[in-house]
């Protein structure tokens, strides 16, 4: 039967539910057996033989079959077997890249788990959500999501947004009750399903179904095979490929042009042709780069940051804004109650006074409470989880107030009333608790619990208090303030005739590392912009302790007014709301500032998804915050932050680095052939001459590159501007001039092996020679791959172990392959002289320097 119209009895017991205790660990273990994990089954992973299979899908690979077939049909048996050989090599190469990047997803994927928060044997306990099993009782409140489908067995002002499953926008009331059978999905108001979310409110639920049997995973089952569309860094790279493939198919056809009005036979030059196309055209470019991607986000994540889109990475490389929250970010999150103030004086925790205002108020921090103190370990929001170790340090026995007092209602935190409410049942009486900002509490009070009896609240003594809590709030502490009234009857208006008890102060202090990570943000460029819900007292005094602010200037929420733009010099903000969050990422955005958002709760999410970067928190923040956002933030830390900034300038610089490698190296080759057909020298590279050297040199230190760990002076340049292309005019021209370097030493190299030696020239010596400068020159010009400000020898470049290797490795499997006669046979390699290695090491080394000298008289400039 269906869960929405069956009774609820009839539920719990075909279910074996319990609802104040929960399944028993052992009933959990035997469920999950049963219906297995609470998981949507997502688009099958590719099998590694179709991967291997999709690397054979490119039109380059077809111009080499095509190339493999001419030459069997001419009997060039050495030099098809060699093109098929290349082919293979480029295949298993691609298989490999590809393979590592969608494995590296896959561990990225698991990082980011959920957790449910059930009864489990009598306690409220943290679950994963996989662990989930039908007969679980959950307990969600606002800003949650729905981790299964489940039957509401008690709420309070609860609403939920279901436009995941009916496209409803408006967010659903729901409540206990049974329906009729029929009863539309988007009308079950008994029901929480899977992927939607609890937007108000707070309710126990009982679990019904999971995984695949949940309404959600029945559409899944529609939408698995769904195509994951590129992201803009992607669609970028794309499209730089498909113009680098223009460019390179003009050059190579007047290349074939030049090496027939030379009467080079046609086979020849359309082998050679084809062999520069693949030279040319970097076609490994995009799974690189998506290698590089996936490695850097493991890399944050082991650093406490989940990145969730590789587009994220771009963005991070180029923030010049980030607004941050203070409690839990900038500070400890570790509240805790340092100071008391009550109507007969001030007291610290520890020395509280006998009497009925202490008394009071310790009651109203239990009731007006939804965390728990499980086995001293506290689970809720971290303000309610200080409030209940407050209460119980002074000698408060938590369960018997759970045992003495029923709640009947709540009121929860809401942007209107901005305080918490709760209505309790003791006997016959019904105590209401309220707590909230002091300026959010006090006008609901008429009376002060003073000297053991109820006195007016006059505006003088508001007054006071007022002043009272702006001195508390100067000197660093959140403060609350709490009220209370007991009925003999129940009523619906719970905010009227409240008496005042007292205020307590919370301290959370700064993170040790924050100070020294906002300088650097400073230095970076990057403005940091501190949002708080707190005391205009409180944001000043750690805005101050931290260097977001020295003018001591912040602007109250109150007082911001409807014009965004005069908001835009201010770099702290207090009792904002979740619409003023947003408006000011607007206005930053439309002076073209990249910006990073982080938040933690339901009213969050439109700021968080507006921004260039949404930074939610994984420790407090709500799964709604998590699930808009770009990035998690698994400690809170705002260090954490700024390490991403960092690594994303890292990766962004990465690939920039490969490209320019591959270009200037790829372009070497076109200036040679160019060269050589145009002015028909008397020595050529032949086409797997060239196919081998794209192999040998484009690979591996391409790869190695991408890997580079990057230098600390990538924090002292102001952020990249998005708008730009990955390469620009500076880059080109760069270039274009290494390029124009090793072509020149290369042709140097084949000229001086050729006329400079003993007896007549040698066509054959100084082809080998040519090829094993370009091969070696290449190999060495990845060390030049530095940025701006990055020195050569202790720069990231040198220093990263991966490119030795890289270098060591590409560089033996070339000195091997002169060994293998076979090989050597195919790739028309002839003894050389110890003359003629020299003159190689003599040129490779000349293109270095000479480049090195470029790059210094550039950077002069």
């Amino acid at each position: 039967m269906e869960p929405y119209f069956t009774s609820l009895g009839q539920l719990e017991k075909d279910l074996a539910a319990d609802p104040s205790r929960g399944l028993s660990p052992e009933e959990a273990a035997r469920q999950l057996q049963e219906y297995g994990p609470n998981a949507i089954e997502s688009k099958r992973h590719r099998s590694p033989w179709i991967i291997l299979l999709h690397q054979f899908k490119s039109a380059v690979v077809y111009l080499l079959l095509v190339a493999a077939g001419m030459s069997l049909f001419f009997r060039e048996w050495l030099d098809a077997i060699a093109i098929g050989v290349v082919i293979l090599l480029n295949a298993v190469v691609g298989f490999v890249m590809e393979f590592q990047a969608e494995r590296s997803m896959e561990a990225l994927q698991r990082l980011t788990q959920q957790m449910a928060k059930v009864l489990r044997g009598g306690s409220l306990q943290e679950v994963p959500s996989e662990e989930l099993v039908p007969g679980d009782i959950l307990i969600m409140e606002a800003g949650d999501m729905v981790l299964a489908d489940a039957r509401i067995v008690e709420s309070t002002d609860l609403q939920a947004d279901e436009s995941a499953l009916t496209g409803e926008s408006v967010p659903v009331e729901k409540s206990v009750g049974e329906l009729e059978e029929g009863t539309l999905l988007a009308e079950r108001t008994n029901m929480l399903y899977k992927g939607t979310f609890v937007r108000k409110g707070n309710t126990k639920a009982l679990c019904t179904a999971t995984g695949m049997q949940t309404e959600l995973g029945q559409i899944a089952t529609m939408v698995a095979g769904a195509v994951k569309s590129a992201t803009p860094l992607e669609k970028k790279l794309e499209s730089f490929s498909k113009r680098l493939i223009g460019i390179t198919v003009v050059i190579v056809l007047l290349i074939f042009l030049a090496g027939l009005l030379n009467k080079v036979p046609v086979l020849e030059m359309l082998k050679t042709s084809i062999a520069l196309a693949v030279a040319a055209i970097p076609e490994g470019l995009p799974i690189v780069a998506t290698l590089c991607l996936a490695r850097g986000m493991l890399q944050m994540a082991r650093h406490q940051v989940i990145v969730k889109k590789l587009s994220a990475v771009e963005a991070l490389g180029a923030t010049t804004v980030i607004c941050t929250d203070k409690t839990g970010t900038l500070t400890e999150n570790q509240m805790s109650v340092t100071a008391v103030a009550l109507p007969e004086g001030d007291y610290k925790p520890d020395a509280l006074p006998e009497g009925d205002a202490s008394a009071v108020l310790l009651r109203i921090a239990v009731l007006c409470n939804n965390a728990s103190l499980n086995e001293g370990k506290g689970i809720g929001d971290p303000l309610e989880v200080s409030l209940l170790e407050f209460a119980r340090d002074a000698g408060v026995d938590i369960a018997r107030f759970g045992s003495e007092y029923q709640r009947e209602k709540e009121l929860p935190f809401n942007s209107d009333t901005k305080v918490m409410v709760t209505v309790h049942r003791k006997e016959n009486d019904y105590v209401i608790s309220v707590k909230g900002a002091a300026e959010n509490v006090f006008p609901h009070c008429r009376r002060i619990l003073e000297d053991g009896a109820e006195q007016p609240f006059s505006d003088e003594a508001r007054e006071v208090w007022l002043r009272k809590t702006d001195e508390m709030a100067a000197s660093g502490l959140k403060t609350l303030a709490y009220a209370t009234r007991t009925l003999t009857h129940d009523t619906d208006k719970y905010l009227e005739d409240l008496v005042f008890a007292g205020i307590t102060g919370f301290l959370d202090p700064p993170r040790k590392d924050v100070r020294q990570v906002i300088q650097e943000c400073h230095t970076a460029g990057i403005r940091v912009i501190m949002l708080t819900g707190d005391h205009p007292a409180t944001a000043e005094n750690i805005a101050r302790q931290l260097g977001i602010s020295d003018d001591g200037k912040v602007l109250n929420g109150r007082d911001m007014g409807q014009d965004p733009a005069k908001w835009l010099d201010t770099a702290v903000f207090a009792r904002v709301s979740p619409k003023q969050k947003l408006d000011l990422v607007k206005a930053l955005q439309e002076r073209h500032e990249i910006v990073a958002m982080t938040g933690d709760g339901v009213n969050d999410a439109p700021a968080l998804k507006k921004a260039d970067i949404g930074i939610a928190m994984g420790i407090r923040g709500t799964q709604v915050s998590q699930e808009v956002a770009d990035m998690v933030l698994k400690d809170d830390a705002f260090s954490s932050i700024v390490h991403a900034v960092k690594q994303g300038r890292v990766i962004f610089e990465n690939i920039r680095r490969f490209i320019v490698f591959l270009l200037s190296c790829n372009l070497s080759e076109l200036l040679v052939i160019g060269l050589i057909a145009t002015f028909n020298f008397p020595f050529q590279l032949f086409a797997l001459q060239i196919l081998f050297i794209n192999l040998i040199t484009d690979v591996f230190p391409a790869m190695a590159l991408g890997f580079t760990r990057g230098d600390p002076s990538v924090m002292q340049d102001p952020p990249k501007d998005p708008r730009q292309p990955i390469i620009d005019r500076k880059r080109w021209v760069e270039i274009w001039v290494y390029a124009a370097v090793i072509c020149g030493c290369s042709l140097g190299a084949g000229f001086v092996a050729e006329h400079f030696r003993p007896g007549e020239p040698d066509v054959a010596a100084a082809n080998n020679v040519i090829f094993f400068t370009l091969i070696i020159a290449q190999l060495l010009h990845s060390l030049n791959m530095t940025a701006d400000r990055e020195r050569f020898f202790t720069g990231p470049v040198f220093r990263n172990p991966y490119l030795w290797g890289a270098l060591a490795l590409s560089l033996g499997v070339t000195l091997l392959c002169k060994t293998i006669p076979p090989v050597a046979e195919a790739l028309r390699l002839v003894a050389m002289p110890w003359r003629d290695w020299q003159i190689v090491a003599g040129f490779s080394l000349s293109s270095l320097l000479l480049i090195r000298l470029v790059t210094l008289l550039f950077a002069k400039r």
